[in-house]
């Protein structure tokens, strides 16, 4: 098959240079709507910065050693019981009152529905136009083969089953450009750009709401209580378990390099196992034995007090 070059000039290209230049103007319309940055609250953000810390702890605690872990896992405990990184303390019998009479919350929501708009507008505008002028044109084909898998993704708009799957239609090279132009986009604009293509899908799914919610917000939009989720974190770190990174590095650097057998290494870890679970049944047997010697010591007493 062969393609007009009248095509590539007047439908190819064309496309490719409208994609761009919208998202340049969207990334200006962006940050004009954008404004000056609001300074972080300091209580909200300690509030934020407790939950990572509590995160990166579980997550990379076996590259400190066991005390130090142990250290960090009791102080983050307790302060995450006490409420100390709280942004509002005794809030537990406090009445929540209308999130939308709050104005914090409704600049948020509003700054977040238009963004989207600016996201959502313009390429649905972009999409009905070449569906308007350019339904059912082949574009390009691409290079190199691919599998019949391919086909319904590369040749949108244009039903035929005989052809390459290595055509591409107007419309999926629309789907293409959309998100294969953000390194043109990082080369034009720098990396912080706001003609996100990811962010567009995302716009369009949540139509609003996931941008209003802030660090204390629910995707939904509503008010999180802290409180507990701090207490939900406390949960998982006290069932976190240490597991020292470096403990016997020697012997697995030895049966790395083959200078003692893998054998040596299931020993030392099921001597590990056996230690652990004595432990743990010394502890079990001492609350268990506890209250007997208790009771045991308060009959002793009251048998002296009668004689």
């Amino acid at each position: 098959m062969l393609l007009d070059p009248a095509i590539r000039d007047w439908v190819l290209i064309p496309i490719m240079i409208v994609m761009v230049l919208v998202g340049v103007v969207r990334h200006q319309v962006t940050v004009l709507l954008n404004g000056t940055p609001k300074k972080a609250d300091l209580k909200s953000a300690r509030e934020t910065k407790a939950l990572q810390r509590c995160g990166l702890l579980r997550a990379h605690g076996v590259h400190i050693p066991e005390h130090a872990f142990h250290g960090r896992k009791a102080f983050l405990s307790e302060a995450f019981e006490k409420g100390t990184y709280l942004k509002e303390t005794n809030t537990g019998n406090k009445p929540r009152g209308n999130v939308m009479q709050d104005p914090a919350y409704v600049e948020t929501m509003m700054d977040g529905m238009k963004k989207n708009m600016m996201n959502i507008v313009p390429q649905t505008v972009i999409m009905g136009w070449i569906n308007f002028f350019f339904s059912g044109f082949v574009l390009v084909k691409l290079p190199f083969p691919l599998t019949v898998r391919f086909k319904g993704m590369l040749q949108r708009g244009v039903e035929t089953h005989d052809m390459d799957v290595s055509w591409v239609s107007s419309l999926s090279w629309y789907f293409l450009n959309l998100f294969g132009l953000q390194s043109v986009f990082t080369l034009i604009l720098g990396s912080g750009h706001a003609a996100d293509a990811m962010r567009d899908m995302q716009a369009m799914s949540t139509m609003g709401m996931g941008a209003a919610a802030g660090p204390n917000l629910s995707p939904t939009g509503q008010p999180q209580d802290m409180h507990k989720i701090f207490l939900a974190e406390k949960e998982n770190l006290d069932l976190t378990e240490h597991e020292w990174g470096l403990e016997n590095v020697e012997t697995r650097l030895l049966v790395k390099y083959g200078k003692k057998p893998a054998s040596v290494l299931l020993d030392q870890k099921k001597a590990k196992i056996a230690k652990l679970a004595g432990r743990q049944a010394t502890k079990e047997f001492a609350a268990v034995a506890a209250p007997s010697a208790a009771a045991a010591n308060a009959s002793r007493k009251k048998g002296r007090r009668q004689v």
